[in-house]
């Protein structure tokens, strides 16, 4: 498989475990189609044209330095100028993939914000609610990071001509669809169900080997879950903090996701609803992992770093 061949499988296998199904993307990219035919000439030649295409723009091909067949893959959480230097150290790494966003996958962080108000309607939260609730979310994240040196490793691989690229909100999907059919499976009641089944799973159960493993935010594991929503594994990064209340009257009973503020954690325990953090990295792993077994079967090695938690299912 050559770079661009990876990167679109990533976008598939993102867009396959999406919420909001392909009907609902193929009506996002036809709005974009539109905005950009009606921009003024001038407007044209900043528009980033790759969104009329990849509906994740917090997933991007960084740096193409040498378009050959991949063999051997370095994969992390974050890529930052340690690893960089680690992959040109190695001499053999064909490609570098990280998963948080950095460079131009960072600066559209925002953008990918707008799965959580269809996965908030999808659980019974009124669209127009979350709506309204996530737009304030996503200016202040907007706000959040527009002083970063967004660059900076984008810049360091183009100097070391390593191949560069992330992948974030598809393999978020991927773990927000696994833990999905999990909670199908085995239909807990209790918290403690929901904890012990996280602790089935290898990336948790070797998490807490680590002494990072799911945890309970709000709540006991005598609490009962009732209607329980993975509102906080995908969708960028954290939501607005006042969605708690509009779950409660959902029906909403317990929100599992990846981490949590201590200001979301009170209002969440003051609107009633149980919180289960399985873990970040742990959670982020899990859905790098369901990406990388894809690879693995067409022959490419795969060496883990910063954090990863390598686990094959084949």
């Amino acid at each position: 498989m050559k770079i661009k061949e990876i990167f679109d499988l990533a976008i598939k296998l993102g867009k396959d475990s999406d919420f909001r199904g392909e009907e609902h993307l193929q009506k996002h990219f036809k709005k974009r189609r539109e905005r950009y035919e009606n921009l003024l000439e001038e407007e044209k030649d900043l528009f980033d044209l790759e969104c009329l295409e990849n509906p994740y723009m917090d997933s991007r091909i960084h740096n193409i330095a040498d378009n050959k067949e991949i063999k051997k893959v370095l994969v992390g959480i974050d890529i930052a100028g340690g690893e960089l230097c680690v992959s040109d150290k190695l001499g053999d790494i064909d490609l570098v993939i990280g998963h948080h966003p950095i460079g131009r996958s960072l600066s559209w962080l925002s953008d990918v914000m707008e799965l959580q108000i269809d996965v908030l309607n999808y659980y019974g939260i009124p669209v127009n609610q979350a709506e309204k609730l996530t737009e304030q979310r996503i200016s202040e994240v907007v706000r959040s990071i527009s002083g970063i040196n967004h660059n900076e490793e984008v810049d360091l691989a183009k100097l070391l001509k390593i191949n560069f690229l992330n992948i974030h909100t598809p393999c978020d999907n991927l773990a927000a669809q696994f833990l999905k059919k999990e909670i199908e499976k085995n239909n807990p009641e209790y918290l403690g169900d929901i904890l012990k089944m996280l602790k089935n799973i290898p990336e948790y159960r070797e998490a807490i080997k680590m002494g990072a493993g799911p945890i309970l935010f709000v709540g006991s594991p005598e609490s009962r879950c009732g209607k329980i929503a993975l509102t906080e594994i995908t969708g960028g990064t954290s939501g607005s903090e006042k969605i708690y209340e509009k779950m409660a009257q959902a029906g909403i009973g317990t929100i599992i996701g990846m981490h949590m503020s201590e200001k979301h954690k009170k209002e969440a325990e003051a609107a009633n609803i149980n919180v289960v953090i399985a873990g970040h990295i742990s959670s982020d792993s899990l859905g790098i992992n369901l990406f990388l077994d894809e690879l693995e079967k067409k022959g490419i090695e795969i060496v883990p770093c910063s954090g990863l938690i390598r686990v094959k299912r084949f």
